[in-house]
């Protein structure tokens, strides 16, 4: 199907997920209509199990693989073992193909994608923190670390680097204590993933260390990845292959004056960004993050840009293979998505946070207001389309159609207005490189 086409479908998919909470800020007379059409909308959204809410399309609910092939679309890559698996569009939103899109794993150290994603927007990088023991009492047994030393100092940036590349715990621990502590962190982490619609996820423990009760699917994780990617600081640590961390404390020199403090190099251990043995770093990969935890097992969320598109892939927990089986089911899920985005119907949408559509519709209500009190003339409470009117959608959120499809258009320019930048975007001509141990 000519990508034109398409689009013009994909712009139109967010609007049913979007108008429902939208009806959030209506006031309490509309509360009828509202019920009416969330209690539809919702009826259609659930899966078989009453535990997982699908959100995005019906067809991610659907256990299996989900794809809409058109004529000379490629087969879907068929040694596959991820327990759930999702191809979708960065930019667009269009999830291309799907595999237990909503299935609630342990998501491991991916989930600290959203932990950066409601942080960084809160601390300037360049901000100083000094590290006390306390701030690292309650991290997991063997935990991934970077290695900060107590007493010392860093950055904000240089936290966030070893959070990103090392997939350090303590860097998260570091961060979580200058977000005013673990409950504060973790409430903090749930809100903001009740906002972005990730309604898989529950944050118990901010690193993705093994909790009770934490879970996340490859739904969320992309969705999370996705919107994370519209800051310009969260693309660039997830985009670093390597770069420099501050030392311990120095030693003294001869005259018991303290010395320079040395760093050390640390690499990403996103192995699609650096390579391993029997394992090349994927061409226009830019991130995003990895995870593994004896519960878990491998995840991985990874973005990657060829030619005029951006796609999104995660994978969950594969069954076979060795810890770079994730990788390469990754790697050919890329593969898959570049050849076949324009030969398949998405099979659903990555939606929109709460936030923006919230927002949106109060500028869209302040537009068609402004419209209004210049012609002098009253709502027209027939202008939103047929499905609209049926659904009591277009009087409730006093939107005209016209206004609708200027919500979706813009929710599509401001995504296209957040593509990878050529800062972040990998060389072709990246080398091979070996990854540090786990």
């Amino acid at each position: 199907m000519p990508r034109r086409l398409r689009m013009r479908r994909a712009l139109a998919l967010p609007l049913s997920a979007a108008l429902l909470p939208a009806a959030a800020l209506l006031p309490a007379a509309t509360a009828a209509s509202a019920t009416t059409v969330t209690t539809t909308a919702a009826t259609s959204a659930t899966t078989a199990t009453d535990e997982t809410t699908v959100i995005g399309g019906e067809r991610l609910g659907v256990p299996g693989p989900q794809v809409d092939p058109g004529p000379g679309a490629p087969d879907l890559p068929d040694d596959l073992s991820s327990r759930a698996w999702i191809v979708a569009d960065a930019e667009t939103g269009e999830v291309l193909a799907a595999h237990n899109a909503h299935l609630r794993l342990a998501p491991a150290s991916t989930l600290k994608m959203l932990f950066a994603n409601t942080l960084i927007p809160k601390f300037d990088p360049e901000e100083i923190y000094t590290a006390e023991p306390e701030h690292f009492a309650g991290m997991g047994a063997g935990s991934s670390a970077v290695g900060i030393a107590d007493h010392q100092t860093y950055t904000v940036e240089d936290l966030w680097h070893g959070v990103f590349l090392a997939s350090g715990n303590d860097a998260v621990h570091a961060l979580t204590a200058m977000n005013g502590g673990l409950e504060a962190t973790v409430a903090e982490l749930n809100e903001r993933a009740a906002d972005l619609q990730a309604l898989d996820t529950h944050v118990v423990s901010p690193d993705g260390y093994d909790a009770e009760g934490q879970t996340s699917s490859a739904y969320d994780l992309t969705l999370i990845a996705r919107d994370g990617l519209k800051n310009e600081d969260f693309r660039r640590y997830a985009a670093t292959a390597r770069t420099e961390f501050p030392g311990g404390a120095p030693e003294e020199d001869e005259d018991g004056e303290p010395g320079e403090r040395e760093a050390y190099q640390i690499q990403s251990t996103n192995r699609l960004l650096v390579g391993d043995r029997g394992l090349e770093p994927y061409p226009g990969v830019a991130g995003v993050k990895n995870g593994y935890t004896t519960n878990a097992g491998y995840t991985f969320t990874g973005v990657a840009e060829r030619g005029d598109r951006v796609l999104l892939v995660t994978c969950m927990n594969p069954s076979d293979g060795d810890s770079l089986q994730v990788y390469r089911e990754t790697a050919a899920l890329f593969d898959w998505g570049f050849e076949a985005a324009d030969s398949v119907e998405p099979i659903g949408e990555l939606v929109p946070p709460l936030s923006e559509i919230e927002a949106a519709a109060r500028e869209a209500r302040l537009a068609d207001d402004g419209k209004n009190a210049g012609s002098g003339a009253a709502p027209d409470a027939t202008a939103a389309g047929t499905g609209a009117r049926e659904a009591g959608i277009g009087s409730v959120l006093g939107l005209t159609g016209g206004v609708l499809v200027l919500m979706a258009v813009a929710a599509y320019v401001f995504h296209r207005k957040h593509p990878l930048p050529a800062a972040v975007r990998p060389s072709p001509a990246r080398r091979r490189r070996s990854a540090p141990p786990s």
